[in-house]
């Protein structure tokens, strides 16, 4: 897309900043052959004999390396308790829970990817507050988390499984040595050892699944429940502190814009109305003015009517409405817009609000002499089409989100829509927005 009337070409990006990419997404499929190509693919792993080989492949690996690290870990706690009172142990205990907690991260995925259960990613415990303390506290809440404790519990007992996988495959090879040894004798004991061996190899793969679904899995259903609670809340707070930094916005702008002008306006026609008689120039002068004024007072009611919604969003889409507001931007904006659909309302208007808070700050505070907007269409972690867009000047930086402000109100408006905002301006600059909203919001 061109630039907007006005745009300075700029072939690289501000010094400092991570040029975005010029390589776009691929489209997504459409959603039956999206569906259709992950159902087929999760129907050839999920058949039986893959699934099969692939947890004996998990135990004899844990197997191998599992029981090394349950041993390390027991060292670390008995070695931490020993010297606790001299200080060296703290630093053991402590890196003993992290140790514990990446074991459970580790954990909580491998069941969850080879059984293709619904589990949440392990988060660790948040500090509640600044400062070593609250630090301290996270590590201490993060000690007692019974999440991480299932997990570790799983791991070393998926560990125990694959020394006891690991005997049976090396039964299993002895035995077929003395097979092939003495082959002539067909109802040797090499056979019925490999039988053994086989059945029971296979039989601790199926116990694995048993015990680890039960124990990682176990309230899988509520935690994402619990998950969609918090989120679902958060997203309410946001829409409330965005309507609240709204609402105090067009008060602000309606009291010391457009109420002074209309005040102004009145007085100046109340003056017309008293020299109508004596002073039919100087009057007709004064309802002149009252003209200009009027015609400024709804150019100023235009702007703010625009700044709550741009109706261009839904007559014409995001790409348009952009165009329009690049080209009323006080400092020359580059567009770079590659979206091949319309999206809902919400997640357009959130990005559009969000790139137009943004130009408005670089161009009232950043002293930037240009600007940089992107719009992209990728997908997250899990799959979900995203509306990308950033938002860059060349200005001093030192932008902050404060309470009440511009940005504030962009942060809480992107959290609303489902969406996440990332904001960094370093003094000296430059300074860059970054958001992403769900497609579908």
């Amino acid at each position: 897309m061109s630039a907007a009337p006005g745009a300075a070409p700029t072939g690289n990006a501000a010094p400092g900043t991570s040029s975005a990419s010029g390589a776009t997404a691929p489209p997504a499929a459409p959603n039956g052959a999206a569906r259709s190509a992950t159902s087929a693919e999760l129907a050839a792993r999920q058949r039986p004999p893959f699934r099969l080989a692939l947890t004996i492949l998990h135990l004899a690996a844990l197997g191998l390396v599992g029981f090394t690290l349950t041993v390390i870990l027991l060292t670390m706690l008995g070695t931490g308790i020993g010297m606790l009172i001299i200080g060296i142990g703290a630093v053991l205990l402590i890196g003993l829970v992290y140790a514990l907690f990446g074991i459970a991260w580790f954990e909580t995925l491998r069941v969850g990817g080879l059984y293709r259960i619904p589990v949440g990613i392990p988060r660790w415990q948040p500090a509640r507050g600044q400062g070593f303390g609250a630090w301290f506290g996270s590590v201490l809440r993060q000690s007692v988390d019974g999440r991480m404790w299932r997990a570790v519990a799983n791991f070393a007992i998926s560990s125990a499984m694959g020394l006891a996988v690991l005997s049976l495959a090396q039964g299993f090879v002895h035995a077929l040595f003395s097979v092939v040894r003495t082959f002539s004798i067909w109802w040797q004991p090499g056979i019925l050892g490999m039988l053994l061996s086989a059945a029971g190899i296979v039989g601790l793969a199926l116990l694995h699944r048993v015990v680890a679904v039960a124990i990682v899995g176990s309230g899988a259903a509520d935690e994402q429940l619990v998950e969609q609670a918090r989120v679902s809340q958060q997203q309410r707070q946001g829409a409330v502190r965005a309507a609240d930094v709204e609402r105090t916005r067009i008060e602000r702008d309606l009291h010391d814009g457009v109420q002074p002008r209309l005040v102004s306006v009145g007085m100046t026609l109340g003056l017309a109305q008293e020299k109508i008689d004596s002073d039919p120039a100087a009057a007709k002068l004064l309802v002149a003015e009252a003209h200009t004024s009027t015609k400024a007072a709804i150019t100023e009611l235009r702007q703010l009517a625009r700044g709550i919604y741009a109706s261009v969003l839904d007559d014409r889409g995001l790409d348009a409405a952009l165009s329009a507001l690049a080209a009323r931007s006080h400092i020359p904006v580059q567009l770079d817009v590659r979206i091949a659909d319309r999206y809902s309302r919400d997640a357009e208007a959130a990005v559009y609000f969000a790139i137009a808070e943004s130009l408005t700050n670089a161009a009232k505070h950043s002293r930037a002499s240009e600007a940089r907007v992107t719009v992209r269409v990728r997908s997250d972690a899990d799959g979900t089409p995203m509306l990308w867009a950033r938002v860059e000047d060349n200005g001093i930086g030192g932008a902050r989100v404060t309470p009440g402000g511009g940005l504030d109100g962009v942060m809480n408006r992107v959290l609303a829509a489902g969406g996440t905002s990332r904001l960094d301006s370093p003094q000296g600059g430059p300074t860059a927005l970054e958001v992403s909203v769900p497609c579908a919001s």
